[in-house]
């Protein structure tokens, strides 16, 4: 404020906003953030280093050098380096989008489902599947959803593991699942359809009875 009988001169361009007191001079002043301050308070709020001329960050109306700034800020936990823009937060830990990538494939999984496996590595669901899913006793390709689902079906039979269409009588083929032959009726660690199964023993009892 100021006397209104008394105005200020010409070189009065306003108070302060950092110290309150009148600026008055040519050179004395800047402004910044909608301010008026004194060159000497234009500071950097951590390192004081005058900020005129400088690159500058504002926060909550309080200025920064850029390296106070920059040291600040969280630091990606795969690359180290301070996150500028978007952070991107995951399993606890702040990440740069493009480096929060599966640990295989090393696909970028901003906004996509991933996973995380029991050493906190990140994986997309299609590759911890791939890697951690039981395999099928038959074809040997792991047992995981098709692409765009979240579960699948696994068969375990004879402590072994099958996919559905992999699931099928040793000997006639059949599909165990579904069907006629649907059931699985085990005979000597083969997996066989029943119809398989009795032709199986016919066998085996004729050929007992011959050897007699």
């Amino acid at each position: 404020m100021y006397d209104m009988d008394n105005p200020p001169s010409k070189d009065y361009f306003g108070r302060c906003a950092r110290c309150g007191e009148n600026v008055v001079g040519e050179g004395t002043g800047c402004t910044a953030m909608d301010q008026v301050f004194h060159v000497n308070c234009f500071t950097c709020m951590i390192c004081h280093n005058e900020l005129r001329g400088q690159p500058f960050y504002a926060v909550e109306k309080k200025a920064y050098c850029e390296p106070c700034y920059i040291n600040t800020l969280e630091q990606c936990s795969v690359c180290a380096k301070p996150i500028m823009e978007r952070i991107l937060r995951a399993t606890g830990k702040a990440y740069h989008p493009h480096c929060f990538t599966c640990v295989i494939c090393s696909r970028s999984l901003d906004g996509i489902p991933f996973t995380v496996d029991a050493g906190g590595n990140i994986h997309c669901t299609e590759d911890f599947h791939r890697k951690f899913a039981p395999r099928c006793s038959v074809c040997k390709e792991p047992i995981m959803p098709a692409q765009g689902q979240e579960e699948t079906v696994r068969i375990v039979a004879l402590d072994r593991d099958f996919h559905v269409l992999c699931y099928r009588c040793e000997d006639c083929g059949g599909l165990l699942s579904e069907g006629d032959n649907q059931g699985c009726y085990p005979l000597d660690g083969h997996i066989l359809c029943k119809g398989c199964n009795s032709a199986r023993i016919q066998a085996l009892t004729a050929k007992a009875s011959t050897d007699l």
